[in-house]
């Protein structure tokens, strides 16, 4: 990573990366970070059981990669989502 990340920044970046309809696409878009990168990133900043449950569900997903998403997909966040704030997900 090339460039110097904001704490804000940061928690953006881990934020769009749990949703699952934001793809790593819009991350290097807006933040210059590919997919490995994000994986980095995400495995530095989490507890290594959080990182572990993130993995295996984004690997799951087709939704986060743009070249793999249907065409029935047309936002990046689920109305449903948690919101995350400082690298935790608060409670509804």
């Amino acid at each position: 990573m090339e460039q110097q990340l904001t704490q804000q920044d940061i928690d953006r970046i881990i934020e769009m990366a749990w949703e699952d309809r934001t793809p790593f696409e819009a991350i290097k878009q807006q933040f210059g970070l590919d997919e490995g990168s994000t994986i980095q990133l995400m495995r530095k900043e989490m507890k290594s059981s959080s990182f572990r449950m993130w993995r295996a569900r984004v690997q799951s997903r087709n939704t986060k990669h743009l070249k793999k998403r249907g065409e029935d997909v047309d936002r990046f966040k689920c109305t449903l989502q948690r919101a995350i704030t400082m690298n935790k997900i608060s409670k509804r």
